[in-house]
């Protein structure tokens, strides 16, 4: 038995899924996005640092 969705229910039901997350799971989400940018921060600080050899 095969089953197939189109792309555009994929979209409607991973919305629907990042609403709910952020609307009932708040604290969560805030933390997934703060480790996230925290990541990216020092992502950018290490490429700066590599520009000059200083890590």
């Amino acid at each position: 038995m095969n089953i197939s969705i189109s792309d555009e229910k994929i979209k409607e039901m991973l919305t629907e899924i990042l609403v709910e997350m952020i609307t009932q799971k708040r604290e969560l989400f805030y933390e997934i996005v703060l480790e996230a940018i925290e990541d990216a921060g020092l992502s950018n600080a290490i490429s700066e640092g590599s520009k000059n050899g200083f890590v």
